[in-house]
């Protein structure tokens, strides 16, 4: 007799003890993504402790620390603008803290009537969630902290000065990350995500395995961190090659990157569409043609190749062939017959190439022209597509995974 309790309890286990090896693999990751930013914050808060402490004599250089630490722990890529925007909140914090407390004395009810005026002026003149943190802070700090300590104003506003210069000073000059190692470790799990469940969806349609894609359509539902990580380090390596004068050579380089973000979005939202409805398609028993899976695992291709040759610097030639290949793959499926979903699926193939193309540098116009000729040139396109000429222009028509 076949113990099915025990096979059921076999997989169970196999799939906690994978789950705890993607999850230290995750959290690894995460520790070499952070190194850099955690080695320059602590650089920075020492240099500004030193700075504030030992050049001018400030007793307790509390705040120069923090205030380096803050900046860098800001949006990355946005850091000049978090060093000014900590400066001006700090600024309001103080002459707002210290008009009140003057008129109505330290306090509770003081307390917690400066941290709502702080907060209230600053939204009224429009500034941001950081600015309106800082000022409330800073305010705070005024009064709880005059009554015991006197000239806290200078020192507070100097301290913030030294902490966003220093901090600037040492992610430009002194400790500037290598931007295209910070890009390519933040850009490998998004597009791994992407190629590994685009390599589920081809398998899965060549068994016709329901489950499988609808598992790989919930996994590319969860890509918005990986995607979010991806888009701030782009931010990030454009702010260090400005900022950093020997970096400033990686600049040409950081375009391919950066222009490649929105299209990569796009693939990764159309692919969505494309594996929504392989779903439906296996599930209404629509034909397959062979082609069909090997189109979608061409694209799952072109992702891992266009990753690599971003990675070592060369110009993604292969990617843009495996793209090619799958739109040819496409018009094999499509001439031997689909149903209607079977075209949906063969029209985001289509889609999702021109948009690696694109990711990959090709003008629109071009990638457009390429994938009509690799689908067959004039061949009739699949029912409800329209041309891609007609969509470059507009954004992603496909709706959003979540």
């Amino acid at each position: 007799m076949v113990d099915v309790d025990a096979a059921r309890i076999a997989e169970a286990t196999e799939q906690l003890r994978n789950r705890s090896k993607a999850t230290l693999h995750d959290r690894l990751h995460r520790v070499r993504m952070a190194m850099g930013l955690a080695v320059q914050a602590g650089l920075a808060a020492a240099l500004a402790w030193i700075i504030s402490h030992q050049v001018l004599g400030n007793p307790q250089p509390v705040f120069a620390p923090i205030s380096a630490v803050g900046t860098l722990a800001a949006s990355v890529g946005q850091r000049l603008r978090r060093t000014v925007e900590l400066i001006i909140g700090v600024v309001v914090g103080v002459a707002l803290g210290d008009f009140l407390v003057y008129l109505l004395g330290a306090g509770g009810w003081q307390l917690g009537l400066v941290v709502t005026a702080a907060i209230l002026l600053t939204i009224f003149f429009g500034a941001s969630v950081a600015v309106v943190i800082q000022a409330a802070a800073t305010a705070v700090l005024i009064v709880t902290l005059s009554p015991s300590t006197q000239n806290l104003e200078i020192p507070r506003f100097v301290d913030a000065f030294i902490g966003g210069g220093i901090a600037l000073l040492v992610t430009a000059i002194l400790l500037p990350l290598n931007p295209l190692r910070v890009i390519n470790r933040a850009a490998r799990p998004a597009l791994d995500l992407f190629s590994g469940q685009l390599d589920v969806t081809a398998e899965a349609l060549r068994n016709r395995d329901r489950q499988s894609v609808q598992r790989a359509l919930e996994r590319l539902r969860e890509n918005k961190d990986e995607l979010a990580t991806f888009t701030e380090a782009i931010e990030g390596a454009k702010e260090t090659a400005t900022l950093s004068p020997v970096r400033w050579h990686r600049r040409d380089e950081l375009t391919h990157y950066a222009e490649a973000a929105d299209p990569i979005d796009r693939a990764m939202r159309n692919s969505g569409t494309l594996i929504r409805r392989s779903v439906t398609m296996i599930e209404d028993e629509e034909p397959i043609p062979e082609p069909m899976p090997d189109a979608v695992a061409h694209l799952a291709e072109s992702v891992r190749m266009l990753k690599h040759e971003f990675a070592v610097g060369e110009e993604p030639q292969k990617a843009r062939e495996c793209s090619l290949r799958a739109v040819s793959e496409a018009g094999r499926a499509y001439a031997q017959g689909v149903g209607f979903s079977g075209s949906v699926v063969i029209a985001q193939v289509r889609t999702t190439a021109s948009d690696l193309m694109v990711a990959s540098g090709i003008e629109q116009d071009e990638a457009n022209r390429l994938v009509r000729e690799a689908f067959g040139g004039e061949k009739e396109q699949p029912p409800g597509v329209q041309p891609e000429e007609d969509t470059a222009p507009k954004p992603p028509t496909a709706p959003p995974l979540g």
